[in-house]
Order: C-alpha cells, then sequence, then structure tokens
C-alpha cells in the first residue's frame, strides 16, 4: 500500500508540539530524529540536560520525555495520524526512549486524542495563588481516568495526607538551604535579569510567581536568595489540592508511562479550566519518597505531585527551537 509522503511542515509542527511539554526545571531533555523513508519519529533522551544532583537516577528527565511523547501523540491524531508507539524498542539502547510510526488512518478510529490539542498551548505551570474553592467530583474522576488510560493512577489527597506531603516538601526546601550544592542544578536552570529576555530553556525570572507570604501551597523558590526585582509576595491558598501521580513499577518504562499520564491528566485539567503546577521537590530525596504515598489508599511508586486548582494560567516559558532538537535523515 502507498503512503503519503509526509512534508517537513507537519513533521516540524508534532515536534514543536511534542516540545511544549513540561520538563523538570524546563530543561527539555529531548531529540528527535525523523526516518522518512519509514515515516518514524524517534525520542531519545539528552544526557547533556540531565540533572545528577536532584535527578541521578534520570527518572524526572524520563518523565519530560514521556510527556513530549504524549504531546507528539496529542498532535498527530490532530494531523490525521495513527501514531503508533513503542516504548524503549532497542534493550541495547536505554537512551532511545520511543520510536513512533506516523500511520495513515484507512479507516481506523484511534484514540480520543485530537480534542486535547488545544490545550498543548494553553497548558502553562502556574506558580500563583489559586482560589480555596473545591475541585467539582466529575472533574476529578475525570482526571482519575486521564492518568489510567496511560497506565498510572492518580490519587487526590485528603486533608491529612495533604499536611504531611507539605511538611515533606519543607523539609526538602530546608535541606536545600542548608546545603548549597543541592542547589547546583536548580541555579543551572534559572535565568535572571537580562538573561531571562533571551533564554530559550530553563526557567526565566518571570515564570518565578511571587514568593509566598502566607499559604500553604508548595512552591519552589527558584530565586533562592538572589533578588529578583519586582516579584513581591502574597498570600497563597491554605487548603491546596494535591493530586499523587503513581505508577506500578519504578523503572524506565514506567517513567515514561508516568510521563505521558502527567501530560494527559495535564491537557484535561487545562480543558475543564483548571490551572496546574507539579512539584518534586519531595520525591528528589530516596528518603523522602517512600513518605509521600498515602500509607491507607496510595498504591505503586508516586512519581509526580501535581497541584491543581482556579487561578491564573501562568506565563508561557522558552522553548528551543525545533531545529535544535529534530534531526530529519
Amino acid at each position: 500500500m502507498h503512503l503519503r509522503q509526509l512534508d517537513q511542515k507537519t513533521v516540524t509542527s508534532l515536534v514543536a508540539a511534542a516540545t511544549a511539554a513540561p520538563s523538570m526545571h524546563n530543561a527539555q531533555p529531548w531529540r528527535f530524529r525523523f526516518v522518512a523513508a519509514e515515516r518514524l519519529l524517534v525520542l531519545r533522551g539528552d544526557l547533556e540536560r540531565a540533572m545528577p544532583r536532584s535527578d541521578p537516577d534520570n527518572r524526572a528527565l524520563h518523565i519530560g520525555c514521556g510527556a513530549a511523547l504524549f504531546n507528539l501523540r496529542v498532535a498527530a491524531a490532530h494531523a490525521g495520524l495513527i501514531p503508533e508507539t513503542r516504548l524503549l524498542p532497542e534493550p541495547g539502547d536505554p537512551l532511545l526512549f520511543a520510536a513512533v510510526r506516523l500511520a495513515d488512518p484507512a479507516g481506523r478510529s484511534g484514540d480520543d486524542l485530537a480534542r486535547l490539542h488545544p490545550a498543548i498551548r494553553q497548558r502553562h505551570t502556574s506558580r500563583h495563588p489559586f482560589a480555596d474553592k473545591d475541585l467539582p467530583v466529575e472533574v476529578q474522576a475525570d482526571l482519575r481516568d486521564a492518568a489510567s488510560q496511560e497506565g498510572a493512577g492518580l490519587l487526590f489527597a485528603g486533608p491529612w495526607h495533604a499536611e504531611t506531603v507539605l511538611d515533606l516538601v519543607y523539609d526538602a526546601e530546608s535541606r536545600d538551604a542548608l546545603d548549597p550544592d543541592r542547589r547546583a542544578d536548580l541555579d543551572r536552570w534559572t535565568r535572571l535579569g537580562a538573561e531571562a529576555d533571551t533564554a530559550v530553556d530553563g526557567v526565566p525570572e518571570y515564570a518565578f510567581g511571587p514568593r509566598r507570604r502566607d499559604g500553604k501551597a508548595p512552591q519552589r523558590d527558584f530565586a533562592g536568595r538572589r533578588p529578583v526585582a519586582d516579584r513581591g509576595a502574597t498570600t497563597f491558598e491554605n487548603t491546596p489540592h494535591l493530586a499523587l501521580l503513581s505508577t506500578p513499577g519504578d523503572g524506565p518504562a514506567d517513567w515514561l508511562r508516568a510521563g505521558q499520564a502527567l501530560e494527559r491528566v495535564l491537557l484535561e485539567a487545562t480543558l475543564a479550566g483548571l490551572a496546574t503546577s507539579l512539584t518534586s521537590h519531595p520525591l528528589e530525596a530516596s528518603d523522602l519518597r517512600p513518605l509521600v504515598r498515602d500509607p491507607v489508599a496510595g498504591k505503586g511508586h508516586v512519581q509526580m505531585v501535581l497541584r491543581l486548582g482556579y487561578g491564573p494560567q501562568g506565563p508561557t516559558t522558552p522553548r528551543r527551537p525545533v531545529g535544535h532538537v529534530l534531526e530529519v535523515g
């Protein structure tokens, strides 16, 4: 059967959508290669953007690439293609995270991914206060279903469990404050002053959000002790809505599935009018991470803590040009 050739514009648009995904400190640890003869997009992890102190096992690197993979699947569906995806297709090449064959529909109807496409550009990490307002139970159910479709679980933390998670976040913050070496990865990926205006990666100062004067929202302070002009401080919500994303296993394939589940949840939340932010702070320490899981209702391995609510979506953070991450051959 003859397959229509995919033009450069289509491939570029797919990768541009993929790179809109969130990643730890916006490091964007991915690279893509398009094999035109096979209509194959290959996703690789980029170890030059790894974080040896905060992410020694490259768990977060895999999660970020998994989120980019999910965006790629959504963009492919929006373009009328079927993304036939294989995770870790070459056992001898662990940095080859996924291979996606862009097939023609040929009468097949795939997952209803295309409807999520508008949310790719609408979704931003918000480090601003959210309203002290409950999340509708039907929205929570939809988000749990979104995680489930990608092989993950999503557990909304009850009051006592949320307090435990917040205590662990503050513990991680305190460790960073006492050990300057723990901030090395963070400092590498923050962009201050004039550097913020031209950044193509990292977290620029305009996306730090205000300092927390009061409230309990888990917010990583990207500035640390460094001054940021006109940043200000404000009160955050006292009862943040936290959700824990977990997977049954805890290996590279699980982390890639977690990234896909994470992005599916974030896009569904965006379409539901929610603002979102993420915290992996207590998950970066091997002794704190097991304590994040709900000891009663929790299952599997916690891969990310989400904060959801009603508030500003947050600013757009920079992305590398597609030409920097895509090879065609």
